[in-house]
């Protein structure tokens, strides 16, 4: 029991909030993308989001300065990039996978904005990237919709 003194409980219960929150802000693209059968879905997407906003809690919790914070925030970014441009596959004449690869670039901030405690743009991140996932599809041409 001497390994869980360890820990500071107060701390404990807050990371665990903060990363359940960006779990769930990630749930709303989650559940389309798997619904439209596009690859990434219900695990990638909440994953995403809950190691982006790990990643975002250590660097608060044990950097001293807002430029070592910016260099792990610019670090997740370009992780999360990277793992976006594997969810896009280009064929002859078509591309498909940009609009999920934009989600998951996506869901990472959402992230990285939970653990900032900037509760307000994690949920208008969320809110619009699926309202756009979900609803501007149908404007566009049909041999665009396969995105």
């Amino acid at each position: 029991m001497e390994f869980f003194a360890w820990f500071d409980w107060i701390e404990v219960s807050s990371n665990l909030v903060q990363l359940g929150i960006a779990y769930l802000f990630a749930l709303p693209m989650a559940f389309d993308r798997d619904q439209s059968h596009h690859g990434a879905g219900l695990r990638t997407f909440p994953l995403v989001s809950l190691a982006a906003c790990g990643y975002a809690l250590v660097g608060i919790s044990v950097l001293d300065s807002t430029e070592a914070e910016a260099k792990v925030f610019q670090g997740i970014i370009t992780g999360i990039g990277f793992i976006g441009g594997g969810a896009i596959l280009k064929n002859k004449d078509s591309v498909t996978g940009t609009a999920t690869a934009a989600s998951i670039w996506n869901t990472g901030l959402i992230g990285v904005a939970v653990a900032f405690h900037r509760y307000e743009i994690a949920a208008l991140l969320s809110t619009i990237n699926f309202f756009t996932l979900r609803y501007i599809k149908q404007f566009k041409s049909d041999k665009q919709k396969s995105e």
